[in-house]
């Protein structure tokens, strides 16, 4: 038996990268998923995938950013599968552009917090309702090493990824009663096809990448990971073995914040 066996999972972004993966171990734990995307190929190849494994996976065209969207894929997912036990708020990321705040131009501000923030509040609005009906679940959240760490560069991005902290420990003192646990995973590096790229591009002809001593991975090999990775974390937060866990915050940097 699965240890997500008959659960539903609710997991956003999952056209790619982490939440992709999430969805791939769920669904060999026994998950029945819906798979919530803003791009509808990416979406739909994930459950193609999903369904090739033998899972039963809904995909629903979801922008997390508006409010009727979300209640449209949580209502969705509740037709199709009876109830919802697990959100992953995974849908999010960084913007290019961003900087320091005294350079940074403040037009991010608005597309950083849609997205990172404002999205994960609408589903949890949304989903809690549901989860606590059918008696409680589990709320995970993605944060960053960045809302850890006072020296990333991105600022914006970290300002969003620190209020998600700040949600997750509310969320968890707030619906404990319903049976609801929320926990964050807050991640180093992880080559996802953006970051991949991104690395890419900084690594010159001999194979050296000088931001990669920068941020670390020199001293601390562990904090540079692969989608599966945080895909483990995730699913043990999702199931019952983590049932003592809630309101924390799940360093996943390979030691960054500690030595």
């Amino acid at each position: 038996m699965g240890r997500l066996e008959g659960k539903v999972a609710f997991l956003t972004g999952a056209g790619s990268g982490i939440a992709r993966a999430t969805a791939h171990r769920f669904a060999d734990e026994g998950a029945l998923v819906a798979v919530i995307e803003r791009d509808e190929a990416s979406g739909r190849e994930t459950v193609r995938q999903l369904a090739g494994r033998g899972c039963d996976a809904l995909f629903v065209h979801t922008d997390v950013t508006d409010l009727e969207s979300v209640q449209h894929a949580v209502a969705r997912t509740v037709d199709r599968f009876g109830g919802l036990d697990v959100l992953f708020n995974c849908a999010g990321g960084s913007l290019a552009d961003d900087g320091p705040l005294t350079e940074v131009d403040l037009a991010l501000w608005e597309p950083t917090m849609a997205t990172n923030v404002r999205g994960t509040i609408h589903c949890c609005r949304v989903a809690i309702p549901e989860m606590a009906r059918t008696g409680g679940g589990s709320i995970v959240n993605m944060t960053s090493i960045c809302a850890l760490l006072g020296n990333h560069s991105l600022h914006l991005y970290a300002a969003a990824k620190g209020a998600i902290i700040s949600l997750t420990r509310v969320l968890a003192g707030q619906y404990w009663s319903d049976s609801i646990r929320a926990n964050a995973i807050a991640p180093g590096s992880v080559l996802t096809e953006r970051v991949r790229a991104r690395m890419e591009a900084l690594t010159d002809a001999s194979g050296t990448n000088p931001a990669a001593a920068a941020m670390g991975f020199t001293t601390h090999p562990f904090a540079i990971g692969e989608p599966s990775d945080i895909a483990n974390i995730v699913l043990f937060l999702a199931s019952d073995e983590s049932r003592m866990i809630t309101g924390a915050v799940i360093p996943a940097e390979g030691g960054l914040t500690a030595y």
